[in-house]
């Protein structure tokens, strides 16, 4: 009895001896991993935030609005039409970003509302009026925030470009100098929905 109370001491005490008696065995050391970035999460969160507003703003179309990832790698679809009353995407695709966005860090993006930065803003912009300009068909877009207020002076416009590609890729896609910019292709499906909208259409860049 004794001697068995001994060993479960010796146990008690030199259990981590006895786990790794190789020497040249090493703990294995468990990392704090970032969480799994959800887009249809943070879909869901905008588009709260985009009724609300909504909601105040009756001159705006509240059926559907046009949502902008920028947290997702510009290589795969981060521009959302999203139906609001239906709750569900109509369509995605491609989209270009600032190249002053650009930090070096592949996955992180940078972001400002100052004059020849040639950054992405994020923010509620509201769609303006077409135009015909050096890539053809593009819409004027008019911040309605703060980071985004000097929009229209800075000349970011919704705009396509025939180097955007349509299909997603592992590489990213070419960037604006603050634009969103898209493929010709799906920018055909983008002024059909702004060209039948009675009102203004919404369009949100977050991140």
């Amino acid at each position: 009895m004794k001697k068995k109370i001994v060993f479960l001491l010796l146990i008690g005490i030199f259990g981590v001896s006895f786990a790794c008696s190789n020497k040249e065995e090493k703990p294995e050391i468990i990392k704090n991993s970032k969480p799994v970035y959800s887009y249809k999460e943070k879909l869901k969160s905008e588009t709260i935030e985009i009724r609300s507003f909504l909601g105040k703003s009756p001159k705006y179309n509240s059926n559907i609005v046009f949502l902008l990832d920028m947290k997702i790698e510009s290589g795969k679809n981060r521009f959302f039409i999203y139906d609001l009353k239906q709750n569900k995407i109509l369509n995605k695709g491609l989209v270009g970003h600032g190249t002053g966005s650009e930090t070096g860090i592949p996955g992180e993006l940078k972001f400002s509302n100052l004059k020849d930065s040639h950054c992405t803003s994020l923010g509620k912009y509201a769609i303006g009026t077409s135009y015909q300009g050096s890539f053809g068909k593009a819409y004027k877009l008019y911040g309605l925030d703060k980071t985004n207020s000097n929009a229209f002076d800075r000349n970011v416009v919704l705009h396509q470009y025939s180097k955007v590609p349509f299909e997603e890729q592992e590489n990213p896609i070419c960037n604006s100098y603050g634009c969103p910019m898209v493929n010709a292709t799906f920018f055909n499906a983008i002024e059909k929905i702004i060209d039948n909208s009675k009102k203004k259409i919404i369009l949100v860049i977050y991140y």
